[in-house]
């Protein structure tokens, strides 16, 4: 479960104990919105910022990891083709597999739904709907990927923590960002999803509809999955 701290937090934000809550993330990239649109939305974020401690990992998975993982495959290549070499290159210049001709064909269909689809999954598509305004300024609010959905009796919030943290999870100093009342959205969710796959979507009367996942704390995502599949 959430940190008790989360949970009081929350309490006071809502003025009330919340029915369901989870913190979440936008799973896939957020697409590039037109240029016009995006500038008349001030410009914000479309990426998650990330933790220093972070970046001095990637340093080192650079500087160290991947010499030596070079130096490993450079090793297993010299071998190869001293082999290939032994056996006077009699593979050389065979036809293409029928399994090597369908995996192009697969690559070849995903980057077509890719171009069909724009929006990635991740939202309608209508940049000046809801769904789509409040993604031109999801990471305005916070660097931080992590977002607390709430669920109260009369409305659903959206929160952050200002911070960016290692564990947004445990955060207590999340505040609101944005709140409707339940006649502008629907909260859509399976209960049952695997765990660490699990998404939902917020679902708004003008149609437009945003869909999250990474849900984190895998009881408070199996509580809150099973109340808006209810």
């Amino acid at each position: 479960m959430a940190k008790r701290a989360v949970h009081r937090r929350a309490r006071k934000i809502l003025g009330e104990e919340p029915v369901a809550l989870v913190w979440c993330e936008i799973h896939k990239p957020i697409p590039i919105p037109p240029v016009d649109v995006h500038r008349a939305a001030g410009k914000g974020r479309l990426k998650p910022g990330h933790h220093w401690l972070l970046y001095v990992g990637a340093v080192a998975f650079f500087f160290v990891v991947i010499p030596m993982m070079l130096i490993d495959k450079l090793a297993d290549q010299l071998k190869r083709l001293s082999r290939t070499r032994q056996r006077g290159g009699a593979q050389a210049g065979q036809p293409q597999s029928p399994s090597d001709a369908r995996a192009s064909a697969s690559d070849r269909g995903r980057a077509r739904d890719r171009r069909q689809d724009p929006a990635n999954g991740v939202f309608d598509g209508d940049w000046n709907l809801t769904a789509g305004r409040l993604l031109l300024r999801w990471y305005g609010h916070s660097r931080n990927p992590k977002r607390l959905v709430m669920l109260a009796r009369g409305r659903v919030c959206i929160a952050a923590s200002p911070c960016r943290r290692l564990s947004p999870t445990k955060a207590d100093d999340f505040r609101t960002v944005v709140e409707f009342p339940l006649d502008q959205v629907r909260v859509e969710g399976e209960a049952g999803q695997p765990r660490g796959f699990a998404t939902f979507r917020l679902c708004f009367t003008d149609g437009s509809w945003l869909e999250v996942g990474r849900l984190a704390e895998p009881e408070d995502a199996d509580h809150f999955l099973r109340t808006v599949s209810g």
